[in-house]
Protein backbone atom coordinates (compact mmCIF):
# COMPACT_ATOMS: atom_id res chain seq x y z
CA UNK A 1 0.00 0.00 0.00
CA UNK A 2 2.68 2.45 1.07
CA UNK A 3 5.93 0.87 -0.39
CA UNK A 4 8.92 2.90 -0.52
CA UNK A 5 6.98 5.68 0.67
CA UNK A 6 8.58 8.00 3.45
CA UNK A 7 6.68 10.82 3.81
CA UNK A 8 2.97 10.12 5.06
CA UNK A 9 0.05 12.34 4.61
CA UNK A 10 -2.57 11.78 8.06
CA UNK A 11 -6.05 13.71 7.50
CA UNK A 12 -8.12 13.27 10.43
CA UNK A 13 -11.63 15.47 10.05
CA UNK A 14 -14.34 15.88 12.74
CA UNK A 15 -16.33 18.91 13.95
CA UNK A 16 -15.32 21.40 16.45
CA UNK A 17 -15.64 19.93 19.96
CA UNK A 18 -14.38 16.45 19.07
CA UNK A 19 -10.65 17.64 20.36
CA UNK A 20 -8.76 17.52 17.31
CA UNK A 21 -6.17 20.21 18.19
CA UNK A 22 -5.44 18.18 21.08
CA UNK A 23 -5.39 14.86 19.32
CA UNK A 24 -3.07 16.70 16.47
CA UNK A 25 -0.36 18.31 19.47
CA UNK A 26 -0.60 14.51 21.20
CA UNK A 27 0.35 12.84 17.82
CA UNK A 28 3.25 15.69 16.53
CA UNK A 29 4.81 14.97 20.20
CA UNK A 30 4.65 11.40 20.02
CA UNK A 31 5.89 11.51 16.69
CA UNK A 32 8.81 13.53 16.58
CA UNK A 33 10.28 11.66 20.02
CA UNK A 34 9.93 8.23 18.43
CA UNK A 35 12.26 9.94 15.81
CA UNK A 36 10.10 11.25 12.98
CA UNK A 37 10.32 14.53 11.27
CA UNK A 38 6.57 16.18 11.37
CA UNK A 39 4.26 18.90 10.11
CA UNK A 40 0.87 19.84 10.69
CA UNK A 41 -1.76 22.45 9.92
CA UNK A 42 -5.06 22.69 11.35
CA UNK A 43 -8.09 24.16 9.37
CA UNK A 44 -11.37 25.19 11.52
CA UNK A 45 -14.94 26.99 11.01
CA UNK A 46 -15.63 30.33 12.78
CA UNK A 47 -17.81 28.27 15.29
CA UNK A 48 -17.88 26.84 18.62
CA UNK A 49 -19.32 23.22 17.46
CA UNK A 50 -20.38 21.41 14.93
CA UNK A 51 -19.19 21.78 11.26
CA UNK A 52 -16.48 20.60 9.78
CA UNK A 53 -12.65 20.78 11.32
CA UNK A 54 -9.66 19.19 10.13
CA UNK A 55 -5.97 18.70 10.86
CA UNK A 56 -3.06 17.28 8.61
CA UNK A 57 0.02 15.75 9.81
CA UNK A 58 2.65 14.69 7.62
CA UNK A 59 5.19 12.32 8.98
CA UNK A 60 8.30 11.80 7.43
CA UNK A 61 11.87 10.38 7.22
CA UNK A 62 12.88 13.71 5.97
CA UNK A 63 11.86 17.32 6.74
CA UNK A 64 8.66 18.18 5.41
CA UNK A 65 7.14 21.94 5.64
CA UNK A 66 4.69 22.39 3.43
CA UNK A 67 0.91 21.64 2.72
CA UNK A 68 -0.32 18.74 0.67
CA UNK A 69 -3.64 18.00 -1.19
CA UNK A 70 -2.32 14.01 -1.01
CA UNK A 71 -4.32 11.91 1.81
CA UNK A 72 -2.74 8.49 2.54
CA UNK A 73 -4.61 7.84 5.59
CA UNK A 74 -7.89 9.55 5.81
CA UNK A 75 -10.22 9.24 9.33
CA UNK A 76 -13.10 10.83 9.31
CA UNK A 77 -14.74 11.24 12.40
CA UNK A 78 -18.35 13.01 11.48
CA UNK A 79 -20.63 12.26 8.79
CA UNK A 80 -19.77 15.45 6.88
CA UNK A 81 -15.70 14.56 6.48
CA UNK A 82 -16.10 12.00 3.77
CA UNK A 83 -18.56 14.62 1.69
CA UNK A 84 -16.14 17.39 2.21
CA UNK A 85 -12.88 15.53 1.30
CA UNK A 86 -13.83 13.39 -1.36
CA UNK A 87 -12.13 15.32 -3.93
CA UNK A 88 -8.76 14.21 -2.47
CA UNK A 89 -9.25 10.92 -1.76
CA UNK A 90 -7.91 8.72 -4.15
CA UNK A 91 -8.14 5.19 -4.17
CA UNK A 92 -4.44 4.66 -2.83
CA UNK A 93 -5.39 6.63 0.52
CA UNK A 94 -6.83 4.16 3.14
CA UNK A 95 -9.69 4.77 5.14
CA UNK A 96 -10.28 4.27 9.00
CA UNK A 97 -13.40 4.69 10.17
CA UNK A 98 -16.76 4.02 11.95
CA UNK A 99 -18.99 2.71 9.37
CA UNK A 100 -21.17 5.34 9.90
CA UNK A 101 -18.94 8.07 9.31
CA UNK A 102 -18.25 7.22 5.60
CA UNK A 103 -20.95 8.15 2.79
CA UNK A 104 -20.28 5.87 -0.07
CA UNK A 105 -21.95 7.71 -2.35
CA UNK A 106 -19.03 10.02 -2.75
CA UNK A 107 -16.37 7.19 -2.79
CA UNK A 108 -16.34 6.39 -6.79
CA UNK A 109 -13.94 3.37 -7.17
CA UNK A 110 -12.00 1.12 -5.59
CA UNK A 111 -11.59 2.54 -1.80
CA UNK A 112 -9.53 0.87 0.89
CA UNK A 113 -12.18 1.32 3.93
CA UNK A 114 -10.74 -0.15 7.21
CA UNK A 115 -13.73 -0.48 10.05
CA UNK A 116 -13.16 0.49 13.10
CA UNK A 117 -15.41 1.23 15.58
CA UNK A 118 -13.79 3.95 17.35
CA UNK A 119 -16.57 4.68 19.90
CA UNK A 120 -16.67 0.86 21.61
CA UNK A 121 -13.23 1.17 21.93
CA UNK A 122 -13.49 4.08 23.89
CA UNK A 123 -16.21 2.90 25.96
CA UNK A 124 -14.40 0.12 26.47
CA UNK A 125 -11.52 2.19 28.00
CA UNK A 126 -13.60 4.10 30.54
CA UNK A 127 -15.72 6.23 28.43
CA UNK A 128 -16.17 8.59 25.00
CA UNK A 129 -13.87 10.93 26.34
CA UNK A 130 -10.51 8.60 25.74
CA UNK A 131 -11.48 8.35 22.46
CA UNK A 132 -8.49 10.49 21.23
CA UNK A 133 -5.91 8.20 22.99
CA UNK A 134 -7.28 5.44 21.10
CA UNK A 135 -6.44 7.33 18.18
CA UNK A 136 -3.03 8.13 19.62
CA UNK A 137 -2.68 4.28 20.37
CA UNK A 138 -4.03 3.05 16.97
CA UNK A 139 -1.17 5.39 15.23
CA UNK A 140 0.94 4.16 17.43
CA UNK A 141 0.56 0.67 16.37
CA UNK A 142 0.65 1.36 12.82
CA UNK A 143 4.15 3.55 13.09
CA UNK A 144 5.97 0.86 15.25
CA UNK A 145 5.88 3.91 18.60
CA UNK A 146 6.73 1.99 21.84
CA UNK A 147 4.07 2.05 24.08
CA UNK A 148 5.58 3.41 26.93
CA UNK A 149 6.42 6.50 24.88
CA UNK A 150 2.66 7.60 24.39
CA UNK A 151 2.17 6.93 27.80
CA UNK A 152 4.98 9.42 28.86
CA UNK A 153 3.33 12.26 26.60
CA UNK A 154 -0.28 11.29 28.02
CA UNK A 155 1.27 11.43 31.14
CA UNK A 156 2.86 15.04 30.20
CA UNK A 157 -0.99 15.74 29.22
CA UNK A 158 -2.97 14.91 32.59
CA UNK A 159 -0.58 15.38 35.10
CA UNK A 160 -3.61 17.92 36.87
CA UNK A 161 -5.59 14.69 36.76
CA UNK A 162 -6.76 11.93 38.94
CA UNK A 163 -4.54 9.04 38.40
CA UNK A 164 -8.03 6.93 37.26
CA UNK A 165 -8.25 9.31 34.37
CA UNK A 166 -4.71 8.83 33.13
CA UNK A 167 -5.09 4.98 34.07
CA UNK A 168 -8.04 5.05 31.53
CA UNK A 169 -5.71 7.05 28.68
CA UNK A 170 -3.13 4.29 28.99
CA UNK A 171 -5.77 1.33 28.38
CA UNK A 172 -7.22 2.98 25.66
CA UNK A 173 -4.15 4.26 24.10
CA UNK A 174 -2.85 0.51 24.61
CA UNK A 175 -6.03 -1.02 23.15
CA UNK A 176 -5.83 1.38 19.81
CA UNK A 177 -1.50 0.25 19.80
CA UNK A 178 -3.73 -3.66 19.50
CA UNK A 179 -5.83 -2.40 16.49
CA UNK A 180 -2.49 -0.47 14.71
CA UNK A 181 -1.30 -3.53 14.89
CA UNK A 182 -3.74 -5.57 13.41
CA UNK A 183 -4.46 -3.06 10.64
CA UNK A 184 -0.42 -2.83 10.12
CA UNK A 185 0.00 -7.14 9.63
CA UNK A 186 -3.63 -7.28 7.66
CA UNK A 187 -3.68 -4.07 5.53
CA UNK A 188 -0.39 -1.86 5.61
CA UNK A 189 1.93 -4.67 5.05
CA UNK A 190 4.21 -2.05 2.68
CA UNK A 191 4.16 0.73 5.61
CA UNK A 192 7.45 1.74 6.75
CA UNK A 193 9.14 4.60 7.26
CA UNK A 194 13.13 5.27 8.41
CA UNK A 195 13.65 6.96 11.79
CA UNK A 196 16.52 9.15 13.55
CA UNK A 197 17.09 10.17 16.13
CA UNK A 198 18.52 14.09 15.27
CA UNK A 199 14.90 14.77 15.19
CA UNK A 200 13.94 14.21 18.90
CA UNK A 201 16.69 16.82 20.53
CA UNK A 202 14.98 19.11 17.57
CA UNK A 203 11.77 22.04 18.59
CA UNK A 204 8.58 21.66 17.84
CA UNK A 205 6.86 24.91 17.00
CA UNK A 206 4.70 26.69 15.59
CA UNK A 207 4.31 30.69 14.04
CA UNK A 208 2.38 31.91 17.01
CA UNK A 209 5.22 30.54 19.53
CA UNK A 210 8.24 31.93 16.92
CA UNK A 211 6.60 35.42 17.01
CA UNK A 212 6.62 35.20 20.97
CA UNK A 213 10.04 34.12 21.69
CA UNK A 214 11.16 36.57 18.84
CA UNK A 215 9.40 39.84 21.31
CA UNK A 216 10.78 37.86 24.58
CA UNK A 217 14.46 37.75 22.60
CA UNK A 218 14.01 41.38 21.52
CA UNK A 219 13.04 43.15 25.19
CA UNK A 220 9.64 42.93 24.96
CA UNK A 221 7.92 43.75 28.33
CA UNK A 222 4.52 45.22 27.34
CA UNK A 223 1.68 44.00 25.22
CA UNK A 224 -1.80 45.75 24.64
CA UNK A 225 -4.23 44.00 22.56
CA UNK A 226 -7.61 43.07 21.64
CA UNK A 227 -8.57 39.57 20.74
CA UNK A 228 -9.19 38.93 17.57
CA UNK A 229 -8.03 35.75 15.10
CA UNK A 230 -5.68 34.59 13.78
CA UNK A 231 -3.64 36.83 16.21
CA UNK A 232 -5.25 36.09 19.50
CA UNK A 233 -2.70 33.21 20.25
CA UNK A 234 -0.22 35.52 20.63
CA UNK A 235 -1.78 37.73 22.85
CA UNK A 236 -2.33 34.33 24.58
CA UNK A 237 1.21 33.72 24.98
CA UNK A 238 2.49 36.46 26.28
CA UNK A 239 -0.28 36.14 29.11
CA UNK A 240 0.93 32.62 29.43
CA UNK A 241 4.84 33.86 30.40
CA UNK A 242 4.00 36.93 31.89
CA UNK A 243 5.21 36.21 34.86
CA UNK A 244 7.82 34.53 34.10
CA UNK A 245 9.62 37.41 31.42
CA UNK A 246 8.33 40.28 33.27
CA UNK A 247 5.91 40.89 30.84
CA UNK A 248 2.74 43.32 31.50
CA UNK A 249 0.01 41.97 29.21
CA UNK A 250 -3.51 43.85 28.89
CA UNK A 251 -6.41 42.76 27.33
CA UNK A 252 -7.52 46.35 25.99
CA UNK A 253 -11.18 47.39 25.98
CA UNK A 254 -10.70 47.84 21.61
CA UNK A 255 -8.22 48.11 19.21
CA UNK A 256 -7.71 51.49 19.37
CA UNK A 257 -6.91 51.50 23.00
CA UNK A 258 -4.41 49.32 22.66
CA UNK A 259 -2.14 50.75 20.32
CA UNK A 260 -2.11 53.64 22.10
CA UNK A 261 -1.32 51.78 25.49
CA UNK A 262 1.66 50.51 23.85
CA UNK A 263 2.64 53.92 22.61
CA UNK A 264 2.14 54.93 26.14
CA UNK A 265 4.70 52.11 27.23
CA UNK A 266 7.19 53.43 24.29
CA UNK A 267 6.99 56.84 25.81
CA UNK A 268 7.66 55.67 29.00
CA UNK A 269 10.54 53.60 28.83
CA UNK A 270 8.98 50.29 27.39
CA UNK A 271 9.48 47.99 24.84
CA UNK A 272 5.56 47.05 23.65
CA UNK A 273 3.83 45.09 20.90
CA UNK A 274 0.35 44.94 19.44
CA UNK A 275 -0.92 42.02 17.29
CA UNK A 276 -4.02 42.18 15.65
CA UNK A 277 -5.63 41.14 12.65
CA UNK A 278 -6.52 43.16 9.03
CA UNK A 279 -9.94 44.39 10.80
CA UNK A 280 -8.26 45.74 14.04
CA UNK A 281 -5.32 47.35 12.12
CA UNK A 282 -7.72 49.35 10.51
CA UNK A 283 -8.63 50.88 13.65
CA UNK A 284 -5.27 51.25 14.47
CA UNK A 285 -4.48 53.70 11.65
CA UNK A 286 -5.00 56.90 13.79
CA UNK A 287 -2.45 55.43 16.27
CA UNK A 288 -0.07 54.67 13.53
CA UNK A 289 -0.21 58.15 12.54
CA UNK A 290 0.59 59.24 16.13
CA UNK A 291 3.96 57.07 16.23
CA UNK A 292 4.85 58.49 12.97
CA UNK A 293 4.50 62.32 13.91
CA UNK A 294 5.82 61.31 18.01
CA UNK A 295 8.40 59.08 16.44
CA UNK A 296 7.48 56.60 18.87
CA UNK A 297 8.56 53.13 18.37
CA UNK A 298 5.98 50.52 18.27
CA UNK A 299 6.46 46.70 17.01
CA UNK A 300 3.05 45.83 15.30
CA UNK A 301 1.57 41.84 14.49
CA UNK A 302 -0.44 41.31 12.20
CA UNK A 303 -2.23 37.95 11.67
CA UNK A 304 -3.57 38.22 8.40
CA UNK A 305 -6.86 36.62 7.38
CA UNK A 306 -9.73 37.30 4.39
CA UNK A 307 -11.41 40.51 4.06
CA UNK A 308 -13.26 42.37 3.32
CA UNK A 309 -14.97 43.15 6.93
CA UNK A 310 -15.32 40.01 8.60
CA UNK A 311 -14.01 37.98 5.66
CA UNK A 312 -13.63 34.43 6.74
CA UNK A 313 -12.41 34.83 10.64
CA UNK A 314 -10.44 31.33 10.41
CA UNK A 315 -9.06 31.34 6.99
CA UNK A 316 -5.71 32.46 6.04
CA UNK A 317 -5.11 35.39 3.07
CA UNK A 318 -2.29 37.60 2.29
CA UNK A 319 -4.09 40.65 1.74
CA UNK A 320 -3.00 43.39 4.01
CA UNK A 321 0.44 44.22 2.10
CA UNK A 322 -1.33 47.37 1.13
CA UNK A 323 -2.89 48.30 4.27
CA UNK A 324 0.35 47.93 5.99
CA UNK A 325 2.16 49.66 3.08
CA UNK A 326 -0.68 52.91 3.23
CA UNK A 327 -2.37 53.32 6.50
CA UNK A 328 -2.30 56.27 8.32
CA UNK A 329 -2.41 60.01 7.21
CA UNK A 330 0.51 61.62 6.36
CA UNK A 331 3.66 60.77 5.14
CA UNK A 332 6.51 58.93 7.68
CA UNK A 333 8.64 56.05 7.37
CA UNK A 334 7.92 52.50 8.32
CA UNK A 335 9.25 49.20 7.91
CA UNK A 336 7.17 45.80 7.35
CA UNK A 337 9.07 42.50 7.59
CA UNK A 338 7.23 39.03 6.59
CA UNK A 339 8.63 35.93 8.19
CA UNK A 340 8.41 33.41 5.73
CA UNK A 341 9.38 30.40 8.37
CA UNK A 342 9.53 30.07 11.58
CA UNK A 343 13.10 30.69 12.23
CA UNK A 344 12.47 33.60 10.60
CA UNK A 345 9.63 34.27 12.39
CA UNK A 346 11.48 34.09 15.28
CA UNK A 347 14.26 36.50 14.38
CA UNK A 348 12.63 39.08 12.67
CA UNK A 349 10.35 39.98 15.38
CA UNK A 350 13.72 39.89 17.83
CA UNK A 351 14.91 42.37 14.76
CA UNK A 352 11.57 44.56 14.81
CA UNK A 353 12.23 45.79 18.28
CA UNK A 354 15.72 46.92 17.12
CA UNK A 355 14.75 48.57 14.27
CA UNK A 356 11.74 50.58 15.71
CA UNK A 357 14.53 51.48 18.66
CA UNK A 358 17.08 52.08 16.46
CA UNK A 359 14.56 54.56 13.83
CA UNK A 360 11.93 55.41 16.09
CA UNK A 361 9.32 54.03 13.78
CA UNK A 362 6.20 51.77 13.22
CA UNK A 363 7.98 48.44 12.19
CA UNK A 364 4.88 45.98 11.35
CA UNK A 365 5.46 42.22 11.28
CA UNK A 366 3.03 40.68 8.24
CA UNK A 367 2.18 36.51 9.01
CA UNK A 368 -0.59 34.97 8.56
CA UNK A 369 -3.68 32.07 10.18
CA UNK A 370 -1.88 29.50 7.76
CA UNK A 371 1.40 30.17 9.12
CA UNK A 372 0.41 30.78 12.55
CA UNK A 373 -1.40 27.59 12.81
CA UNK A 374 1.24 25.67 11.25
CA UNK A 375 3.46 23.22 13.27
CA UNK A 376 6.94 21.79 12.27
CA UNK A 377 10.10 20.89 14.04
CA UNK A 378 13.19 22.66 13.71
CA UNK A 379 17.22 23.22 14.86
CA UNK A 380 17.74 24.88 18.36
CA UNK A 381 17.03 28.81 17.73
CA UNK A 382 20.19 30.59 18.69
CA UNK A 383 19.02 33.08 21.93
CA UNK A 384 22.61 34.57 23.15
CA UNK A 385 20.88 36.95 25.64
CA UNK A 386 17.44 39.00 25.69
CA UNK A 387 17.98 42.46 24.00
CA UNK A 388 16.96 44.79 26.67
CA UNK A 389 18.88 47.15 25.80
CA UNK A 390 17.38 50.76 25.11
CA UNK A 391 18.85 53.57 22.92
CA UNK A 392 17.71 56.28 25.56
CA UNK A 393 19.63 59.07 26.61
CA UNK A 394 19.56 61.08 29.71
CA UNK A 395 18.32 64.51 29.32
CA UNK A 396 19.95 67.67 30.15
CA UNK A 397 18.26 70.71 30.74
CA UNK A 398 18.79 71.76 27.13
CA UNK A 399 17.15 68.51 26.05
CA UNK A 400 15.19 69.02 22.30
CA UNK A 401 13.17 65.98 21.80
CA UNK A 402 13.27 66.59 17.74
CA UNK A 403 16.63 68.08 16.99
CA UNK A 404 17.06 68.01 14.04
CA UNK A 405 19.92 65.78 12.82
CA UNK A 406 21.71 64.57 9.78
CA UNK A 407 20.32 60.45 9.53
CA UNK A 408 16.79 62.02 11.05
CA UNK A 409 17.11 60.23 13.97
CA UNK A 410 17.08 62.64 17.39
CA UNK A 411 18.36 61.16 20.70
CA UNK A 412 15.11 59.83 22.53
CA UNK A 413 14.93 60.70 26.36
CA UNK A 414 11.93 59.57 28.75
CA UNK A 415 10.13 61.25 31.09
CA UNK A 416 11.87 61.32 34.64
CA UNK A 417 15.14 60.04 33.18
CA UNK A 418 17.69 63.06 33.53
CA UNK A 419 16.91 66.79 34.14
CA UNK A 420 15.39 68.00 30.51
CA UNK A 421 11.48 68.06 29.67
CA UNK A 422 10.30 65.38 26.89
CA UNK A 423 7.71 67.29 25.44
CA UNK A 424 5.77 65.10 22.97
CA UNK A 425 2.98 66.93 20.93
CA UNK A 426 0.68 65.02 18.13
CA UNK A 427 0.14 68.30 16.49
CA UNK A 428 3.12 69.43 14.34
CA UNK A 429 6.10 70.68 16.27
CA UNK A 430 9.62 72.12 16.91
CA UNK A 431 12.65 70.43 18.15
CA UNK A 432 11.61 71.23 21.62
CA UNK A 433 8.55 69.18 20.83
CA UNK A 434 6.15 72.69 20.75
CA UNK A 435 3.11 72.70 18.41
CA UNK A 436 4.13 75.41 15.55
CA UNK A 437 2.44 76.15 12.51
CA UNK A 438 5.85 77.98 11.17
CA UNK A 439 6.23 76.62 7.37
CA UNK A 440 10.13 76.21 7.57
CA UNK A 441 9.71 74.59 10.20
CA UNK A 442 7.26 72.44 9.01
CA UNK A 443 9.30 71.57 6.02
CA UNK A 444 12.46 70.46 8.06
CA UNK A 445 10.22 67.90 10.50
CA UNK A 446 8.99 66.37 7.34
CA UNK A 447 12.46 66.08 5.89
CA UNK A 448 13.87 65.19 8.90
CA UNK A 449 11.33 62.37 9.63
CA UNK A 450 11.33 60.85 5.85
CA UNK A 451 16.12 61.48 6.03
CA UNK A 452 15.59 57.94 8.55
CA UNK A 453 15.15 56.29 5.29
CA UNK A 454 18.14 55.98 4.09
CA UNK A 455 19.87 54.52 7.40
CA UNK A 456 16.88 52.11 6.34
CA UNK A 457 17.54 50.92 3.07
CA UNK A 458 20.83 50.34 4.24
CA UNK A 459 19.55 48.05 7.24
CA UNK A 460 17.20 46.37 5.07
CA UNK A 461 17.04 42.44 4.68
CA UNK A 462 18.14 41.29 0.96
CA UNK A 463 15.62 38.70 -1.19
CA UNK A 464 16.54 34.63 -0.03
CA UNK A 465 17.65 33.09 -3.66
CA UNK A 466 16.51 29.60 -3.20
CA UNK A 467 17.98 26.89 -6.21
CA UNK A 468 19.41 27.32 -8.89
CA UNK A 469 21.86 30.59 -8.86
CA UNK A 470 21.88 30.89 -12.81
CA UNK A 471 18.09 30.86 -13.42
CA UNK A 472 16.19 31.23 -16.61
CA UNK A 473 13.02 31.59 -14.54
CA UNK A 474 12.65 32.86 -10.80
CA UNK A 475 9.46 32.19 -8.60
CA UNK A 476 8.86 35.47 -6.59
CA UNK A 477 6.88 35.16 -3.07
CA UNK A 478 6.97 36.75 0.50
CA UNK A 479 5.76 35.45 3.90
CA UNK A 480 4.25 32.25 4.30
CA UNK A 481 4.55 30.85 0.92
CA UNK A 482 8.17 30.01 1.37
CA UNK A 483 7.95 26.76 2.42
CA UNK A 484 5.53 25.56 0.00
CA UNK A 485 7.65 27.50 -3.31
CA UNK A 486 10.65 26.05 -1.83
CA UNK A 487 9.71 22.48 -1.77
CA UNK A 488 8.03 22.71 -5.00
CA UNK A 489 11.46 23.95 -6.17
CA UNK A 490 13.12 20.76 -5.07
CA UNK A 491 10.18 18.55 -6.39
CA UNK A 492 9.94 19.95 -9.77
CA UNK A 493 14.34 19.47 -9.60
CA UNK A 494 15.07 22.06 -12.73
CA UNK A 495 18.15 23.49 -12.79
CA UNK A 496 17.18 26.54 -14.52
CA UNK A 497 14.43 27.44 -11.89
CA UNK A 498 14.98 29.78 -8.41
CA UNK A 499 12.77 30.75 -5.78
CA UNK A 500 13.42 34.55 -4.22
CA UNK A 501 11.58 35.00 -1.35
CA UNK A 502 11.15 38.47 0.55
CA UNK A 503 10.91 38.34 4.40
CA UNK A 504 11.40 42.18 4.09
CA UNK A 505 8.59 43.87 1.85
CA UNK A 506 9.25 46.96 2.76
CA UNK A 507 11.36 49.67 1.88
CA UNK A 508 12.81 46.67 -0.68
CA UNK A 509 16.35 45.76 -0.74
CA UNK A 510 18.56 47.69 -3.39
CA UNK A 511 18.95 44.34 -4.75
CA UNK A 512 15.73 43.37 -5.93
CA UNK A 513 15.56 44.63 -9.42
CA UNK A 514 18.92 42.95 -10.47
CA UNK A 515 17.98 39.95 -8.90
CA UNK A 516 14.70 39.78 -11.04
CA UNK A 517 15.87 41.02 -14.59
CA UNK A 518 18.06 37.99 -14.27
CA UNK A 519 15.84 35.77 -15.05
CA UNK A 520 14.50 35.84 -18.61
CA UNK A 521 10.80 34.54 -16.73
CA UNK A 522 9.05 36.08 -13.70
CA UNK A 523 6.38 34.31 -11.60
CA UNK A 524 4.90 35.58 -8.52
CA UNK A 525 3.19 33.36 -6.35
CA UNK A 526 1.01 35.29 -3.67
CA UNK A 527 -2.01 34.05 -1.40
CA UNK A 528 -4.28 37.52 -2.51
CA UNK A 529 -6.58 38.15 -5.74
CA UNK A 530 -4.50 41.49 -7.05
CA UNK A 531 -0.74 40.95 -6.60
CA UNK A 532 -0.12 42.61 -4.34
CA UNK A 533 3.50 42.49 -4.14
CA UNK A 534 3.81 42.43 -7.56
CA UNK A 535 2.52 45.87 -7.58
CA UNK A 536 4.64 47.33 -5.19
CA UNK A 537 7.73 46.06 -6.89
CA UNK A 538 6.89 47.52 -10.43
CA UNK A 539 6.09 50.78 -8.03
CA UNK A 540 9.74 50.66 -7.26
CA UNK A 541 11.27 48.94 -9.87
CA UNK A 542 9.45 49.22 -12.97
CA UNK A 543 9.35 45.57 -13.73
CA UNK A 544 6.48 43.58 -14.75
CA UNK A 545 5.99 40.07 -14.15
CA UNK A 546 4.83 37.74 -16.86
CA UNK A 547 2.55 35.79 -14.89
CA UNK A 548 0.85 35.69 -11.71
CA UNK A 549 -0.21 32.67 -9.69
CA UNK A 550 -2.30 34.04 -7.10
CA UNK A 551 -4.88 32.36 -5.01
CA UNK A 552 -7.41 34.04 -2.76
CA UNK A 553 -10.24 30.98 -1.68
CA UNK A 554 -9.10 31.41 1.79
CA UNK A 555 -6.92 28.31 1.79
CA UNK A 556 -3.21 28.08 1.32
CA UNK A 557 -1.40 27.02 -1.67
CA UNK A 558 -0.47 23.14 -1.69
CA UNK A 559 2.43 21.50 -2.94
CA UNK A 560 0.95 19.40 -5.67
CA UNK A 561 -0.83 23.19 -6.83
CA UNK A 562 1.89 24.93 -6.45
CA UNK A 563 4.13 22.15 -9.09
CA UNK A 564 1.31 22.08 -11.28
CA UNK A 565 0.95 25.83 -11.88
CA UNK A 566 4.59 26.58 -12.06
CA UNK A 567 5.38 23.59 -14.82
CA UNK A 568 2.27 24.65 -16.76
CA UNK A 569 4.29 28.08 -17.28
CA UNK A 570 7.59 26.78 -17.94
Amino acid sequence: MFQNRNDISIVLSGEAGQGLQTLEQLMLRVFKKAGYYVFSYSEFMSRIRGGNNSTQIRVSSHRVRSYTDRIDIFVPMNEEATIRFHERITPETVIIAEPAMVDPQYLEGNFTVLDVAFGDLGREAGGKIYLNSVMLGLFAGIFGVDIHLVENVLRDEFHTKEESVVANNFRAADLGQTLGWQLLENNLEHFAIEKTDDVKEELLMNGVDAVGLGGLAGGCNFVSSYPMSPSTGVLVFFARHAKDFGVVVEQAEDEICAINMCLGSWYAGGKAMVTTSGGGFALMSEGLSLAGCTETPIVIHIGQRPGPATGLPTRTEQADLEIALYAGHGEFPRIILAPGSITDAFILTKRAFDLADTYQVPVIILSDQYFLETNMVLPALEIRELDEKHRIVKTKDDYQRYAITRNGVSPRGIPGYGTGIVCVDSDEHDEGGYITEDPAMRNAMVEKRLRKRKGILKDALPPKLIGAQEYECILVGWGSTFNVISEAVEQIGREDIALLHFSQVYPLHGDTAGLINKAEKKIIIENNATGQLAKLIKLETGIDFDHKILKYSGMQFSLEEVVERVRELV
